[in-house]
């Protein structure tokens, strides 16, 4: 279906950085790509430095720091950013980029997220060390824990020869469709709200995209720890053969409202029902409502089939960086072939 393209000012601006006399500027202006949408504002908004921008680190942190007000009511706007061509092409790059916004850093450390990653440093780690076909679904960050990111910073230092996009989708938008179509469906989200179940592992499992280590999640060195994590968290649990760990959530909303007044579909029900699937874990056995209740399999495939038509296939390019509202917007990732690196970094 083609959608109306999005009345938004061209955002073009210079930051000149004077060395020995010479005065490199940078020149952004947003632009359109292929298979946008637009909901009616842009999503993604994309930023792109201009072909024959000479910029460095300082002129691009300078250039930040000018428009950081509006680079971030253009992010509450639109729910996610891509930043195309600009000059970051490692790790410390993509730190310097990032601690240029001057926000708050959410560590691996002392998240409860369950993937597995490798810090590169303190504030950048892999995205996520699943195999190469494994998808991970749509998600909103540690959307089934009581503690999550308000962002997220994704960069490619190595797009896939085939495959790997980042699926985006607007959970505000979603959330309206479900609304009109499935009202019954949304009321029970909201009263009921859900609970999640999971095992984790002893030892790290590669070969899943839920393979993070109670060890790791927990933070935690021994069962007593563990168990002192979980009771503080008001989570319940369950010791299995071979020292793996089942626990469940408390009851945790399914709809938010934001500070904005928006509404949205803020969980981990899609990613639940589709991925939660590996040598110790049932996808539908992982997800209730939190009564206890059956969430209807018909009612989340209508959900899924919803969220797959307004999802933007984020394509990387090598040197691309995002900036993703994490109450705003869900992401995933689509298998790939060939080598992939994308690093990620969460915001407080």
């Amino acid at each position: 279906m083609n959608r109306p393209l999005a009345v938004f000012t061209p955002f073009m601006t210079e930051v000149d950085v004077r060395t020995d006399g010479m005065s490199p500027a940078i020149n952004v202006e947003t632009i359109k790509v292929p298979e946008q949408q637009h909901h009616p504002e842009a999503f993604p908004l994309v930023y792109a430095m201009e072909a024959g921008s000479h910029a460095d680190s300082d002129s691009v942190s300078a250039w930040i720091h000018t428009n950081l007000t509006r680079i971030k009511q253009a992010l509450s706007q639109h729910g996610a950013i891509l930043f195309r061509g600009f000059p970051v092409a490692t790790d410390q790059d993509f730190d310097a980029f990032i601690q240029s916004f001057g926000m708050k850093n959410f560590t691996y450390t002392d998240s409860l997220s369950n993937a597995v990653r490798r810090n590169r440093t303190e504030r950048v780690f892999t995205a996520n060390e699943a195999p190469a076909d494994v998808a991970i679904y749509l998600h909103h960050e540690m959307a089934q824990t009581p503690v999550f990111p308000s962002a997220l910073f994704f960069f490619c230092e190595k797009a896939a020869a085939v495959g790997g996009a980042t699926p985006l989708c607007r959970s505000d938008v979603l959330l309206e469709q479900m609304q009109s179509r499935m009202p019954d469906f949304v009321q029970a989200c909201e009263t009921k709200g859900v609970k999640y179940t999971n095992t984790m592992p002893f030892e790290e499992d590669l070969k899943s995209g839920q393979g993070r280590s109670w060890r790791s999640t927990l933070n935690a060195a021994d069962k007593a720890g563990a168990e002192a994590k979980l009771k503080t968290l008001g989570y319940q649990w369950q010791w299995l053969p071979g020292d793996d760990l089942r626990v469940t959530t408390p009851v945790l909303p399914a709809v938010r409202e934001l500070d904005s007044g928006r509404r949205v579909f803020f969980n981990q029900l899609i990613a639940a029902f589709r991925g939660w699937q590996d040598a110790r874990n049932v996808a539908q056995k992982s997800i209730s409502f939190g009564d206890g209740s059956v969430i209807d399999p018909a009612a989340m495939a209508t959900v899924i089939e919803m969220a797959d038509d307004l999802t933007y296939d984020m394509r990387w390019q090598t040197g691309d960086v995002a900036l993703v509202d994490n109450f705003l917007v869900m992401h995933g990732r689509r298998p790939f072939e060939g080598e992939r690196k994308v690093l990620a970094s969460l915001l407080a």
